[in-house]
């Protein structure tokens, strides 16, 4: 039998002793100890009814269980589909519908609404909680291991939906090789080894917390501090102890407003990254001035993994993501023609290589359209590639927000909106934010004599979308930016309110 991610990244560690978990507490899991609880999970799955290639929706709070849940899925066959855990029943409700899941496993807080909506669509609900119960792990402790399900290279490891800026979010399906050929590039490009120590804050639910670090790590040998959630104080305390770090832009400049975050803390650190999000050039220079070291910034997405990054050894260039990966390829082109531009000229980018998923969740036509014939992946984003094959992302060609490296699509937003009784119409933007770097930012038109004021609408989506996707200012205009053809003019409503979320701090 062979399992292509599973045999490359746990088969040879089930009696491994090594740490492979430091938790917060004090307390510690080895690689044994993990992969154990995963074979027991995997029969549990199994014995509820999840055969290879089926899904497991599963929205839970990061734990050393939820990660061994990941292992499980590739053990039995199983593709995880992991979702925010700030997301609503209302968008459960169409994550479950669409990928149609054997089992979906919840916080058992939620266990009512979303076991209802499990059932609803045929399929099993089990719980985990943060602290490890649950009837998950309750009936994994009576289990026996379950023997690694054959799969290949190019079977389904995990869907991830992401999302356009109209219709609904769409399962990105990534495969194993997809996965493993990601990491093993990673561990190469950033020359991750048997002793590095991964501070690892990131959730579990997003490809960089989940597929890259994680995957890194497990390709590597090496070890995490595997903590809850981004906690300022708790990195600072736990960085002495680490070796590497990856993160969000909002990780770094909340720890450059430590007092504790000092040079000294970090001197034997050999790797910072960045990802998710662009990362300003002033959090670059700060943190080169305050710690002598450079952040290393990368790229990728969703359906892709990671595409590019600045490299370990050589120019660590600010306000670029880097070059190409290992066994990637990436290149500019028209939008229209998909010729390749000059290099220095401004064009979408592409992306070809085993990282590149296979395609939407049975969006054939959709897929389609994201594909060039020879085989590149349209990616959506603007960028230009300077002479030494460094690439900057310029702009977002879709109007997708990023806040807090989390994505957020304004049609989504702007349709709930719409939705609130007394409103005409909305547009949705991202503008800077000193913290989170983009906030998401509605301007609303109201119908004649309607009154809506900014608290209105803000406590209409409170359980209507996720506190991400949630509006940090709401504005009023009698009318939004158009230009000859109707379409309303974004980019116009962006300068205007550039510094809105600067002077209401």
């Amino acid at each position: 039998m062979s399992n292509h991610l599973y045999d490359a990244l746990l088969a040879h560690r089930t009696d491994d002793d090594r740490l492979l978990l430091e938790l917060g507490d004090g307390a510690g899991w080895t690689y044994r100890d993990t992969i154990s609880l995963a074979g027991r999970m995997a029969s549990v799955l199994v014995a509820h009814g999840a055969r290879p290639g089926d899904r497991v929706t599963v929205q839970v709070q990061k734990s050393p269980e939820a990660l061994a849940l990941y292992f499980a899925c590739i053990r039995a066959g199983l593709a995880l589909n992991p979702l925010n855990t700030a997301y609503t029943s209302a968008e459960v409700q169409y994550f479950v519908g669409d990928a149609e899941p054997a089992i979906v496993i919840c916080d058992s807080q939620r266990a009512g609404e979303l076991g209802a909506i499990a059932g609803r669509h045929g399929a099993t609900a089990l719980t985990l909680d943060a602290d490890g119960s649950g009837s998950l792990t309750d009936r994994a402790a009576e289990a026996d291991q379950l023997t690694p399900v054959d799969r290949s290279a190019s079977d389904l490891a995990g869907i991830l939906y992401t999302s356009g800026t109209t219709g609904r979010s769409k399962g990105a399906m990534l495969s194993h090789d997809n996965l493993l050929s990601n990491a093993l590039s990673l561990v190469e490009g950033w020359q991750f080894s048997p002793d590095d120590v991964l501070l690892h804050a990131l959730p579990i639910f997003h490809t960089h917390g989940l597929f890259v670090a994680v995957n890194i790590t497990l390709a590597a040998g090496g070890s995490m501090i595997f903590l809850p959630g981004f906690d300022a104080d708790e990195m600072v305390r736990f960085l002495p102890r680490a070796t590497s770090m990856m993160g969000v832009p909002t990780f770094y400049t909340r720890l450059l407003a430590q007092p504790g975050f000092t040079g000294e803390l970090v001197e034997h650190m050999r790797l910072f990254v960045s990802g998710s999000a662009p990362l300003l050039a002033e959090t670059h220079v700060e943190f080169a001035e305050r710690t002598g070291q450079r952040i290393l910034e990368r790229y990728g997405m969703t359906e892709t993994n990671m595409i590019t990054s600045n490299p370990y050894h050589g120019e660590r260039r600010a306000g670029t993501v880097g070059l190409a990966l290992p066994r990637v390829e990436i290149r500019v082109a028209d939008p229209d023609t998909g010729d390749e531009v000059a290099p220095g000229d401004i064009g979408v980018v592409e992306v070809k290589g085993p990282n590149v998923f296979g395609g939407y969740w049975r969006m054939p036509e959709k897929t389609a359209e994201e594909f060039r014939p020879d085989g590149f992946f349209i990616t959506g984003d603007l960028g230009q590639i300077d002479d030494a094959g460094y690439l900057q992302i310029i702009g977002r060609g879709k109007d997708l927000i990023i806040s807090g490296g989390l994505n957020v699509y304004p049609k989504e937003v702007e349709a709930e909106i719409d939705a609130i009784d007394g409103v005409m119409e909305s547009a949705v933007i991202g503008v800077p934010h000193p913290d989170f770097g983009e906030g998401v930012v509605a301007v609303v038109v109201p119908q004649p004599g309607a009154p809506l004021d900014e608290a209105t609408v803000i406590d209409a989506l409170t359980h209507r979308l996720a506190r991400f996707k949630q509006p940090k200012r709401v504005l009023f205009t009698g009318k939004l930016p158009r230009n000859t053809m109707g379409k309303v003019q974004k980019n116009t409503l962006r300068d205007e309110h550039m510094d809105i979320l600067e002077t209401s701090r």
